[in-house]
């Protein structure tokens, strides 16, 4: 299969080719219904090689974004048929609910600490995201998924920020609920 994904120059690094293809051939047949063994949650996880004059990082990364958001609303679209209508709503407002705890935590405290040596990020960063989603999930200020995504947090060691594992898979969970509704 190939793909038109612009490549770096043979000097730069880039993502694996051959990985990245496969990866892709792989999701279009999950999406097409024909491999039950993938889902949307492994294009979040999935982490490519490198090599010389591979494909451009930042398109692939969008194209990832944009394949993620396609499977989510396949996963919306599918529980809507299943369940209904109804069903659905009550479960995205759940799910919505639960994050929002979270967020109702005082500032400094919406997440575990790093232990010392741990890779952590700021604390103040991440607290500022948790304010736009607050403002997000009950305002209904306008945010996107793709906000989310490109969040960029400063570096902090131990327990001076939050444990950065927990923030991820967090902020995989907002993304999927904002990527879900229409």
């Amino acid at each position: 299969m190939s793909t038109s994904f612009e490549r770096v120059s043979r000097f730069s690094v880039g993502y694996d080719t051959h990985e990245v293809d496969e990866f892709l051939a792989r999701a279009r047949t999950a999406y097409e219904g024909r491999d039950a063994g993938f889902s949307g949650n492994d294009i979040s996880s999935v982490s490519f090689g490198t090599e010389r004059g591979g494909y451009d990082m930042r398109v692939v990364d969008e194209a990832l974004d944009r394949l993620s958001d396609a499977f989510a609303l396949q996963a919306r679209d599918d529980a809507i048929a299943e369940r209904g209508e109804e069903a659905w709503v009550a479960e995205l407002t759940r799910r919505a609910e639960s994050l929002k705890e979270r967020l109702e935590r005082p500032a400094g405290e919406r997440f575990s600490p790093a232990a010392e040596g741990e890779p952590a990020y700021d604390r103040t960063d991440v607290d500022a995201l948790c304010d736009q989603l607050i403002a997000y999930f009950t305002e209904g200020h306008p945010m996107s998924v793709d906000d989310v995504r490109r969040a960029a947090f400063r570096r902090r060691r131990g327990a001076e920020g939050y444990r950065e594992a927990v923030v991820d898979v967090y902020l995989d969970h907002v993304a999927d609920v904002m990527a879900s509704v229409p």
